[in-house]
């Protein structure tokens, strides 16, 4: 049945053409052949290659698009565009590996064909059908990783030449296959370092909705492997040296050394450069990470301070002060723990983290207080750790760890009868005469026996 509606079409096509009486001699019609008869045979083969493939008659198709290719190769874009979709029809049929490989290699010299005849369309020349033939690699033979990578560095070549800049998304496509080649060993580090480096400046300045492909680009790099703290700092180094007030350069080596984890000299005198050329809570807290890590207090210290001193959003200003009693509370600075802990709480009342860490601080902060005072301060510490549970339900690890901690308080309250001999009675206030919970009143209880 599809055989005799390919000839009914193909026949009426003819008695269309011929109908029509065309002057084939006319010199509009010279780019179909050197004569009038080689011109309207063309252009009929042209009219039933498109009607073959929509009648799926393929076998007859390839025959047309051959003899158009050898006859008349210039005469009309759409010779490649049906040729094209040809091609793609016949892989989606293909009944097996070999022969679908072969028709992958038909499709990409159709693309090449394309390319050679009308790369220079001024909407859809070389730059478009680059992209496009890499993208259909891509989709079709995932296998030719080599060939994937070069049909994808041609295409962005291309579109450099003909705009002065990339589509995001094909450059964003490109790097994360590179990047999935370099985890099986396709390609070295320095390939996707350099790849890199070639990309990045051409992701400034997108449009927003083009952002999310920025986004994968940054992540896969990071999350590579290639980006490893040293090949960032031999990425980096001089170019930060030859222009160390570039900001956008700078932003750019923070972030992807913090995502690389680095916490060299090279990573703090970038970060610490960039934190004075456009200070933030973000960098600000990522510095103080990595001088606590270092156990330098005073200087993590100092950065969260400046940045608590100028920030003005409530939100910024809660992780800073969160971020600062974390920090007085590793220097065993205490008060100045519970100082910051209830900032944090005074904006945002249910923040679990802050009440998380001003109940360390009244446990560890008893260190001047003895006796009955002494076991007294884990009433207080107890009764904090069970406000900041009760706040951590989406934070469930935080959560267990909070539970830990109340556990332990109360196997340091006072028994039944130190409270008798200092005649305190179950469930009356009590008030903390020392440490860090000094001045705070909570109820009295036994340590369980």
């Amino acid at each position: 049945m599809k055989s005799i509606r390919t000839i009914l079409t193909v026949a009426l096509a003819a008695v269309c053409i011929s109908g029509y009486a065309q002057d084939f001699s006319d010199p509009r019609y010279a780019k179909w052949g050197d004569t009038p008869e080689q011109r309207k045979e063309n252009i009929l083969n042209s009219t039933f290659l498109k009607e073959s493939i929509d009648n799926r008659d393929y076998g007859s198709a390839t025959d047309y698009l051959k003899a158009l290719v050898e006859k008349c190769p210039t005469a009309s874009e759409n010779i490649y565009v049906n040729g094209i979709r040809l091609y793609k029809n016949k892989i989606a049929r293909a009944k097996s590996v070999a022969e679908k490989k072969g028709y992958v290699d038909s499709l990409m010299w159709v693309y090449d064909l394309r390319n050679q005849y009308f790369g220079s369309h001024p909407k859809r020349g070389t730059a478009y059908i680059l992209d496009r033939k890499a993208r259909e690699l891509l989709t079709y033979d995932q296998s030719d990783r080599a060939g994937i990578r070069k049909a994808f560095e041609e295409a962005i070549d291309a579109a450099v030449k003909a705009y002065g800049k990339a589509d995001p998304e094909l450059m964003a496509i490109y790097f994360k296959n590179l990047c999935d080649d370099y985890a099986v060993d396709e390609v070295s580090a320095d390939y996707v370092l350099s790849a890199y480096e070639k990309l990045a400046p051409m992701f400034e300045n997108i449009a927003p909705d083009q952002l999310e492909s920025k986004e994968q680009f940054e992540t896969c790099f990071s999350m590579s492997g290639a980006a490893s703290c040293d090949k960032l700092e031999a990425l980096y180094k001089d170019k930060i040296a030859a222009n160390p007030d570039d900001v956008d350069m700078l932003e750019q080596a923070v972030t992807l050394m913090l995502r690389a984890g680095c916490e060299s000299d090279f990573f703090l005198q970038t970060a610490e450069k960039y934190y004075s050329l456009k200070p933030s809570a973000d960098t600000a807290l990522a510095l103080a990470q990595v001088f606590q890590n270092k156990k330098d207090f005073d200087k993590a210290n100092t950065y969260l301070r400046e940045a608590v001193a100028s920030e003005t959003v409530p939100a910024e200003r809660v992780k800073l002060l969160v971020r600062i009693a974390v920090v007085e509370l590793a220097a065993q600075r205490y008060n100045e723990a519970v100082t910051a802990a209830r900032d944090a709480i005074a904006i945002e009342p249910e923040n679990g983290y802050a009440y998380f860490i001003l109940a360390q601080a009244y446990a560890l902060g008893n260190g001047s207080c003895s006796g009955l005072a002494k076991d007294a301060s884990y009433w207080v510490a107890y009764d904090t750790m069970t406000k900041a549970i009760s706040l951590l339900d989406s934070e469930p690890e935080t959560q267990k760890d909070a539970r830990t901690f109340q556990a332990a308080y109360r196997g340091y309250f006072p028994t039944a009868e130190e409270c008798f001999f200092n005649e305190l009675q179950e469930g009356s206030t009590y008030t903390v005469s020392c440490g860090a919970a000094r001045g705070i009143s909570t109820s009295v209880r036994f340590r369980a026996q």
